[in-house]
C-alpha cells in the first residue's frame, strides 16, 4: 500500500468519524432542546442529565474540530507530520487515533507539562 493509499484510507476513515460525530451532536442537541420540568423532588435527576448531555456535546464538538483538522491537513499534504517537532507520526498510532496532530513523544511531553500546571489546565495543546 503506497503513502497515498494509506492516506486516502485515513481520509475516508476521518470522513465517516465525522459524520457520526455530527449525527451524535445533532441528536443531543434535539435532545437539549425540550423544557426542562423541575420538581422540587425530581428536578435534580433531570438537570443532572442535561448537564451531562451537554458536557457530552461539548466532548464531541472538540472531537469534530480535531477531526476537522486532520482533515485539513490531509488537503495540504501535512497528515501524519508532528506539529510540534516535524517528525512524521507513527502509523500506529495513526492507525488507533487518525486526527492525531503530534506523534507519541510530543504528546506525552505536552501532558506531562499540563500535569505539572497548577489546576491541571492545558495552557494549548503544546
Amino acid at each position: 500500500m503506497t503513502p497515498k493509499d494509506i492516506t486516502e484510507k485515513e481520509r475516508a476513515r476521518l470522513l465517516e468519524e465525522k459524520r457520526q460525530v455530527e449525527e451524535e451532536l445533532a441528536h443531543l442537541r434535539e435532545a437539549m432542546q425540550g423544557e426542562v420540568d423541575i420538581e422540587p423532588d425530581e428536578g435534580d435527576a433531570e438537570l443532572f442529565e442535561r448537564e451531562k448531555t451537554a458536557a457530552l456535546i461539548m466532548v464531541l464538538e472538540r472531537r469534530l474540530l480535531d477531526i476537522e483538522k486532520a482533515l485539513r491537513a490531509i488537503e495540504r499534504g501535512q497528515y501524519g507530520i508532528c506539529e510540534r517537532c516535524g517528525k512524521p507520526i507513527e502509523p500506529e498510532r495513526l492507525e488507533a487515533k487518525p486526527d492525531a496532530t503530534l506523534c507519541i513523544e510530543c504528546q506525552r511531553e505536552v501532558e506531562a507539562r499540563n500535569r505539572r500546571r497548577p489546576g491541571g489546565r492545558p495552557l494549548n495543546r503544546w
